[in-house]
């Protein structure tokens, strides 16, 4: 029986440069293993799940071209982070003192992030993807969870354009506007960056997975009907880890603004966190072989500035040099799962 191969893509803004590096990485290594030059992510993973960034890179490796094939390679995903996220986060003098840098108003105007989402990923359907994938955001009207799921996305009232759906799970509060889209039905959803509640969606994408039926959807034989644990490898790469200590002192009297940013940045890698630790238990419950299918890559960054919306030049750069040295710091690891990736065709 082939495992099913997983993918899980963390949220981080601008750091997506991180988790996008070392897919391309691994996308190169599995074209000269396989020895086929056409190999790509899409093709060498059954299920992918992604969070804001994550979200997006998710879409754009599962994105098809006219035969069906994936119209990106990892390395143009890549290359479109370096050379075009300093557009994504483009603002005006002026628009700067009309928000206060935010306080008042989000940070950026959405219409950069959407032209290039648009650019990208045109006028394809959530249900065209190449995969199964899942894609978390949140419901702000309705107070809930919202997950974009392919598999569902085959009834109108839960298919979206990808570029839509890009656009909601990286609605990061402060940052951008709300998303506001609707269904190939007409249905209309107000949607923030899934990273409120699912910035490591590696545990969202292990339950989804459970109820899929693998040898239909993949029209392979060889694969898991509702697969457990011991059916699955999961490789979840997150966007960079740096713990910004604060202390008691700073804190003890502090108030909402002051709050804002530890907050938000606790409430993301605390969930992140708790995801890796649950999925380690899981595993911990199998046999020491399969224990060894669950992969969490968490790159540290050290050249570059940890904040997710610095996409200065420099900065761009550096995200890439840090992606380039967790790369060389797990490349024991990623040749395992290149490895993997192939053994479970």
């Amino acid at each position: 029986m082939s495992k099913i191969r997983i993918l899980s893509l963390d949220g981080g803004g601008i750091r997506g440069i991180i988790p996008a590096t070392v897919l391309s990485y691994i996308e190169d290594k599995l074209k000269e293993k396989s020895e086929n030059p056409g190999a790509s992510i899409s093709e060498y993973f059954d299920f992918v799940a992604g969070t804001s960034s994550g979200g997006i890179l998710t879409l754009l490796y599962l994105c098809p071209d006219d035969k069906k094939k994936s119209k990106y390679s990892a390395k143009e995903v890549l290359n479109l982070f370096l050379e075009k996220g300093d557009e994504i986060f483009k603002v005006s003098i002026l628009e700067k003192i009309r928000n206060l840098n935010g306080i008042i108003d989000e940070k950026y105007p959405e219409r950069f992030l959407e032209k290039l989402l648009k650019n990208y990923l045109s006028q394809n359907l959530l249900s065209d993807s190449l995969k199964p994938c899942i894609i978390s955001s949140y419901d702000i009207r309705n107070r809930k969870a919202f997950f974009f799921t392919s598999i569902e996305a085959k009834e109108s009232k839960n298919n979206f354009y990808m570029r839509e759906v890009a656009r909601a799970t990286s609605a990061a509060p402060t940052y951008f506007e709300p998303s506001r889209i609707k269904s190939m039905d007409d249905t209309t959803h107000a949607l923030i960056d899934g990273g409120v509640f699912a910035n490591n969606p590696a545990l969202c994408a292990y339950a989804e997975a459970r109820k899929i039926d693998f040898k239909k959807i993949l029209s392979n034989p060889s694969k898991s009907l509702k697969p457990t644990a011991k059916d699955m490898i999961i490789v979840s790469i997150g966007s960079g880890d740096i713990k910004e200590p604060y202390y008691y002192k700073d804190f003890k009297n502090a108030g909402v603004f002051q709050w804002i940013k530890p907050l938000f940045d606790m409430m993301m890698s605390g969930n992140s966190e708790t995801v890796d630790y649950q999925l380690r238990k899981i595993y911990q419950t199998l046999p020491k072989a399969d224990q060894m299918d669950y992969h969490r890559i968490q790159p540290k960054i050290i050249n570059a500035d940890n904040s997710i919306d610095n996409a200065s030049k420099k900065n761009l750069n550096a995200l890439h040099r840090d992606g380039l040295l967790t790369v060389a710091e797990n490349k024991k690891e990623l040749a395992l799962i290149v490895d993997k990736l192939i053994e479970n065709q």
